[in-house]
């Protein structure tokens, strides 16, 4: 029985928050054993997947958007797990496979999560994640090519990506390592994310902190770099909040820039 503010509510299930407790798992595998069986008769289980499946599978295209000299799209020939991005360097010549992320993963669960070129279109940051995890793998491409760069971002979640104007790197979010799991099954709460900025080239160890607010924890932030190039602006809200906060810097103040 939970009591809040004097109202007592009761919660006899409230051991099911802890998802690998024995307890837990016992809990689970009792109702599998119920309901696996009688989804697996369900005369009519069959009729809807081929008719879903049936209603799924028709060729699905994004609108063309230009970066740099170079025109892309998303496409997805119909029951691809993934959407595929594609590359034409005129809206007239041949599309071309720019990232596939169906052949990251065997079963197709890696997803791309967010991704943003260089002012000039030359460099593509990228995120994926596995599984539906809200954790996001940050990597790197030369459009030219294309060509796969090394640097690799990890603990990034809830991030933005935000290239500065002169290509040599790009703001995002991170959290701090954390004791236990940290794959997208863990319960507990991510707190103390940053902001960094990352020079292209280098390891993510010597990214630069840009922004961080510890005695506001669950503070989330993104940053944008504004169109002309000259400042970047932080926004930083708390939760779902219809609140925020609004920092900037003028990066021609920087002594050599923000790198």
């Amino acid at each position: 029985v939970l009591d809040y503010h004097g109202c007592k509510i009761s919660d006899p299930y409230c051991w099911l928050e802890d998802p690998d407790s024995e307890q837990t798992k016992a809990f689970v595998e009792a109702q599998n054993k119920l309901t696996v069986p009688f989804l697996e008769q369900c005369p009519v289980r069959g009729l809807f997947k081929e008719r879903m499946t049936e209603l799924y599978d028709y060729p699905k295209y994004s609108c063309h958007f230009k970066k740099g000299k170079r025109y892309f799209h998303f496409y997805n020939t119909g029951l691809q797990n993934q959407r595929v991005l594609y590359v034409q360097d005129s809206l007239d010549a041949d599309a071309k496979v720019f990232l596939d992320p169906n052949k990251l993963s065997d079963d197709g669960t890696v997803a791309l999560r967010g991704y943003a070129f260089s002012e000039d279109g030359e460099y593509f940051a990228y995120g994926l994640s596995s599984s539906g995890s809200d954790w996001v793998t940050i990597k790197f491409m030369k459009v030219e090519g294309p060509e796969d760069l090394p640097d690799t971002l990890e603990r990034v979640k809830f991030s933005c990506m935000a290239w500065t104007h002169d290509g040599k790197g790009m703001f995002y979010n991170c959290y701090p390592k954390q004791d236990g799991k940290s794959d997208g099954t863990e319960t507990s709460t991510n707190l103390h994310q940053k902001l960094h900025y990352h020079v292209l080239g280098t390891n993510q160890s010597e990214d630069i902190l840009c922004a961080e607010f510890p005695d506001e924890p669950k503070w989330m932030g993104g940053a944008e770099v504004s169109d002309d190039g000259r400042y970047v602006l932080l926004s930083v809200r708390e939760g779902c909040d219809p609140v925020n906060r609004l920092w900037y810097c003028d990066l021609q103040k920087e002594p050599q820039g923000i790198s």
